[in-house]
C-alpha cells in the first residue's frame, strides 16, 4: 500500500491551473470536467493545524480528470516535469490500461504535461504516449525527450484560459480521423 506525505503536493500548481480552466470551460458551456479525488486514509495529523501529515492511498487512482467536451467523453492526467526528459515511471500501468479501455469505449484520453523550467504546456495524445510506453516495454528508453514531441500539441498562450487544452483536443480529434482514413 502506498503512503502519502508532503511529496503528494507535487503538481499542485498545474492542478490549480487545470481546475480554474475547467471552471471557465464549464461556465462557458464548453465542457464539464471533474477532478477525481484520490481516496486516502489519514494516519497522522498535525493537531495544531489539523492537516494530514501521513496517509495511505485506499486504492490505485486511474486519472486526475474525467468528463465530457461537447458530448465527447474525455479523461486525462496532469503531470509536471522540471527537465526535458519525462520518465515513464511517472505513469503507472493501471493508468495506461484504464485509458486504453476508455478509448476503446469511444472516449479520448490524454496527458497534460507542464514543463515547468520552460513554462510550456504540452497535450500528449494517448496514442503518442502508447508509442513511448511500448518502446519502453520492448527494452527501449524508459522516458521520452522534449525533442520527440509533436510541436503541434504544445498549448498556445491564451489570455483568460490558463491551460487551453480544448484547442489542441480538436487537433487530436482531427488527427484521429486522418489516421482512421489512412487505415481504410
Amino acid at each position: 500500500m502506498a503512503t502519502w506525505n508532503s511529496r503528494g503536493l507535487r503538481g499542485s500548481t498545474l492542478e490549480d491551473m487545470v481546475n480554474r480552466t475547467n471552471e471557465r470551460y464549464a461556465e462557458g458551456g464548453l465542457a464539464l470536467i471533474q477532478k477525481i479525488p484520490t481516496p486516502i486514509t489519514p494516519i497522522k495529523m498535525d493537531q495544531q493545524t489539523r492537516h494530514i501529515t501521513l496517509a495511505y492511498f485506499e486504492q490505485k487512482s486511474t486519472v486526475d480528470y474525467i468528463g465530457a467536451v461537447q458530448g465527447i467523453p474525455v479523461c486525462f492526467d496532469a503531470k509536471e516535469c522540471a527537465v526535458d526528459t519525462f520518465s515513464l515511471q511517472n505513469i503507472h500501468e493501471h493508468q495506461v490500461q484504464f485509458m486504453e479501455r476508455f478509448e476503446k469505449q469511444g472516449g479520448v484520453a490524454f496527458f497534460l504535461i507542464f514543463y515547468t523550467h520552460r513554462d510550456q504546456l504540452y497535450y500528449l495524445p494517448f496514442c503518442q504516449l502508447l508509442r513511448f510506453w511500448r518502446r519502453a516495454k520492448e527494452g527501449g528508453r524508459k522516458s521520452f525527450r522534449y525533442e520527440e514531441l509533436d510541436a503541434r500539441f504544445f498549448l498556445p498562450k491564451k489570455h483568460g484560459i490558463l491551460v487551453p487544452y480544448l484547442d489542441v483536443l480538436q487537433l487530436d480529434l482531427e488527427k484521429r480521423e486522418e489516421e482512421c482514413l489512412e487505415m481504410e
